[in-house]
């Protein structure tokens, strides 16, 4: 993928025709490189979130005695793209820099490191779960994240265990009678493996109950707890009952601890909405990236013509007025307004998702995924405040939430509905009441409607 990348925009720069060739650059956000006269020059490669004024910066004429970095006397040319969100300029500027310098070199810059996972050695004759950030292809089924960070792995790993009887030593047993086993076996948190205290069928059991948990993020067994406890207390078992929803806020609290994301890394499949690049003629467009097996593949833009939000009615009451609507459908130009594959916004955004689907592939490259994954882990578990943009996973029968998708991508161009001012419905009363005493009864349906003070 990014031995194919070129910028979207190249100029020659000259110093004497550096403000008239600057003027042509938008101030937009984006990724650059700047040239040197000689092919073997390493250029200057970066991002920026205003292309023209970090240009600007490196090759306007120097100030005197100043130690700010200048290029214009070393740049022969300009090369650029224009990108709609930081997540999106993360993205090309790795492919750049993959192109330019390599893989090894892209990690070193721009500080990538494979996240933490949790790994289940299900191929092991004795099972266990220990977290890592070495991706191997024998395991990817079997490791769950990502993980914000390694503390973060192990303390979901111990919580998760502590629910089961799990073996947590590292090393290939050899049961034995005589083994003088670990210090878990001491507090009957392991089935004691080592001593052969269990059968293999029985350590296989608690191996495969061990993995649903962590295939069903937890549900599997939230689910059986709850049935159990619904039974329990219609049999008038409350003693039962009680200590089963204890166990049960106490399975909540481990599900907690890790992020809707972390799955198996071949599951992990959704859709990232940003905003896209400006274009003209192209108004009211989202970005749309693929996440497929932890790999990223994208921008696909996506129109939202048809789409508008609707001002939250609070006054009424009612969620419904804070969701965009879909309109009419709306044909995109140069399509014909009829038998269109892409004329309603559900048929748009299928076709979008069509399209990057259309070039997703098994990642073949375990340096490549990890690149993607660390990409994937720095923007998704930044602080929500911080996080631009939304991501919705993948239904469970694989097909994708259109209607969810779509409403993303209108919050992403047109913003969150802003709510209306409340009616004072008191006061609104009181002034019918007025009009009505004082006989004119003709304008009551004038009445303004009279803002709460907030």
């Amino acid at each position: 993928m990014a031995a194919s990348f070129h910028f979207d925009h190249v100029l020659d720069f000259a110093p004497e025709r550096a403000d008239e060739i600057l003027r042509t650059v938008p101030a937009q956000p984006g990724v650059f490189a700047l040239r040197g006269p000689r092919a073997e020059d390493a250029p200057y490669l970066t991002q920026t979130t205003d292309l023209r004024r970090r240009m600007r910066r490196l090759l306007d004429p120097p100030e005197s005695q100043s130690k700010r970095l200048n290029l214009r006397e070393k740049v022969a040319g300009i090369e650029y793209s224009i990108t709609g969100s930081a997540f999106e300029s993360s993205l090309v500027l790795y492919d750049a820099t993959a192109a330019l310098f390599g893989y090894t070199e892209a990690r070193r810059r721009l500080k990538l490191h494979t996240p933490y996972f949790l790994r289940m050695t299900i191929e092991n004759a004795f099972p266990r779960v220990y977290s890592t950030n070495k991706l191997s292809k024998r395991g990817l089924a079997q490791m769950y994240g990502p993980f914000p960070s390694r503390l973060a792995a192990e303390r979901y790993c111990d919580a998760a265990l502590d629910l089961f009887k799990l073996r947590r030593c590292h090393e290939d047993l050899a049961p034995y009678p005589e083994h003088p086993g670990c210090v878990y076996g001491e507090m009957n948190k392991c089935i004691e493996p080592c001593k052969q205290a269990c059968t293999p069928e029985q350590y296989a059991a608690e191996a495969a109950a061990v993995k649903k948990f962590f295939d069903t993020r937890g549900e599997s067994m939230i689910i059986a707890i709850g049935l159990e406890r619904e039974e329990a207390s219609s049999g008038m078992q409350f003693e039962k009952a009680a200590a089963l929803h204890a166990q049960w806020q106490k399975v909540k609290a481990v599900q907690a601890l890790a992020d809707w994301i972390v799955r198996p890394v071949p599951q992990l499949r959704a859709v990232i909405v940003q905003s896209a690049a400006p274009e003209e003629d192209h108004t009211e467009e989202a970005a749309l990236f693929l996440l497929e097996g932890g790999c990223l593949i994208g921008p696909e833009r996506l129109s939202t013509l048809g789409v508008r939000a609707v001002r939250e009615q609070t006054s009424v009451g009612s969620s419904l007025f804070a969701q965009p609507l879909m309109l009419q459908a709306v044909p995109l130009e140069g399509e014909p307004v009829a038998g269109s594959a892409t004329n309603s916004p559900e048929e748009r955004a299928t076709h979008a998702l069509k399209k990057l689907e259309e070039k997703a592939d098994k990642p073949s490259d375990l340096a490549l995924l990890s690149d993607h994954l660390s990409l994937l882990r720095r923007w998704y578990y930044r602080p929500e405040k911080q996080r631009i943009g939304e991501i919705f996973f993948a239904n469970e029968d694989g097909t994708w939430p259109v209607r969810k998708i779509l409403r993303g991508a209108a919050r992403m161009v047109l913003g969150d509905p802003k709510p209306m001012a409340e009616t004072q419905r008191d006061a609104v009363k009181a002034a019918k009441t007025k009009i009505l005493h004082e006989g004119r009864p003709d304008v009551e349906r004038t009445v303004p409607v009279v803002p709460k003070n907030r």
